[in-house]
């Protein structure tokens, strides 16, 4: 399921091969987020263009929009997106917190009132488990509570409990669905259309480094195909992240992979990477495009300033995308200024090119031992100024 390939003698960095029912993923990855069974502005060809593996989508969206029975009906996400790499869910879990105004919580589940109509919904460990079944997903990753920052620790420790309840009875819900699906091999259910997925657990603790490691105990009792660290990009300082994240990873095991949930800066990647993650998602690289930011090999550039109005520059001489090969600085502010969606479009594929072509040269780092060689060609560009450390904000 999941192979240690090679490591860095100096960090915790690691290469790997994941195993799953679509297709081999060589890690460490960067997972685009399709939230709606959709990497906004971009086609499956596109994706594929710039080397994606794995994507992401999301429980709650999709709960809501198509819903279960029109996704089932399809063949399950894959045959409804057009998708036939691994695709990976997040349960819904980050909703419960950043839409904590409609939602209530209690140890059963996650009442909450959709953002698109108002109606009541409700989410448990049981439900969201029995979803991502059901809809063929690769890597399935349960309910859990995610709190905000600052938050009192016993507020954490609370979270914390209802996470590893949640984990316990996810757990218990995968078994049964994966063993009844097996027990009813030949019927014409949609439970029996889809091969076996792996479920990941998170861990959670908020910005408590001995509740952390904590969860990765209890998690790694109840044992996981892989394990998620949960509650960053909750708006805590990067300094606080970077000192929390080796108490989050250094205690799961070592044959089962890692994911950083939220986390999207170059320099971000670069620090779970050196911490021994495999897989990252985030939105920074479609939403910056969108907002005409672009990301390049001399660091980050607004197509929006005046400065570009007459650059007739690529966006990266380095970069070999068909977007840096064909269209200039000018005429991307062009189609911004106009209002066009091609440059949405363009800035979005530029960059999630950037980003898979960041990751292979990672991978690529940790095989040859010149990953602290990467990392400060980055930084040069990419490290954030000192009062950014102590900023709070999130990328998910």
């Amino acid at each position: 399921m999941f192979q240690v390939i090679a490591k860095d003698f100096l960090t915790r960095a690691r290469t790997g091969r994941l195993t799953t029912a679509h297709g081999v993923v060589e890690t460490p990855a960067f997972m685009p987020v399709g939230t709606q069974g959709t990497v906004k502005t971009l086609t499956v060809q596109d994706l594929k263009a710039c080397g994606v593996q794995i994507l992401l989508s999301n429980v709650y969206h999709l709960s809501l929009r198509p819903g279960p029975k029109i996704l089932e009906k399809a063949g399950g996400l894959h045959r409804f997106m057009a998708w036939d790499g691994p695709i990976l869910t997040d349960s819904g879990g980050y909703q419960v917190f950043s839409l904590a105004a409609k939602c209530r919580i209690t140890d059963d589940g996650v009442t909450f009132a959709s953002h698109v109509d108002g109606s009541s919904h409700r989410l448990t460990p049981e439900s969201v488990i029995e979803f991502e079944l059901g809809i063929g997903v690769d890597i399935a990753v349960p309910l859990d509570h995610c709190v905000r920052y600052p938050c009192e620790r016993a507020e954490a420790e609370e979270a914390l409990v209802r996470t590893t309840r949640w984990a316990q009875r996810s757990k218990q819900s995968f078994d049964r669905g994966v063993g009844s699906r097996v027990e009813g091999v030949g019927k014409d259910t949609p439970s029996t259309l889809h091969p076996r997925p792996l479920l990941f657990g998170i861990v959670q603790g908020a910005t408590y480094p001995e509740l952390r490691r904590r969860s990765a105990r209890e998690l790694t009792d109840i044992g996981f195909d892989g394990y998620c660290l949960g509650g960053f990009s909750v708006g805590e300082p990067k300094v606080l992240m970077n000192e929390l994240l080796p108490a989050s990873a250094e205690n799961l095991p070592q044959d089962r992979p890692r994911y950083l949930m939220g986390m999207g800066e170059p320099m971000d990647l670069l620090d779970g990477v050196e911490a021994g993650v495999d897989l990252f998602d985030c939105v920074i690289p479609t939403r910056h495009g969108r907002n005409g930011v672009a990301y390049t090999s001399e660091g980050k550039i607004n197509l929006r300033n005046a400065v570009h109005a007459e650059d007739p520059r690529s966006l990266d001489p380095a970069c070999r995308c068909e977007v840096c090969k064909t269209h200039s600085r000018m005429y991307i502010r062009h189609l911004f200024q106009a209002q066009e969606i091609l440059g949405l479009r363009l800035l979005s594929f530029h960059n999630i090119w950037f980003y898979s072509t960041l990751m292979s040269e990672v991978r690529r780092a940790i095989g040859d031992g010149s990953l602290r060689s990467l990392r400060s060609r980055l930084a040069a560009v990419y490290a954030p100024a000192p009062e950014e450390l102590f900023d709070n904000g999130g990328n998910r």
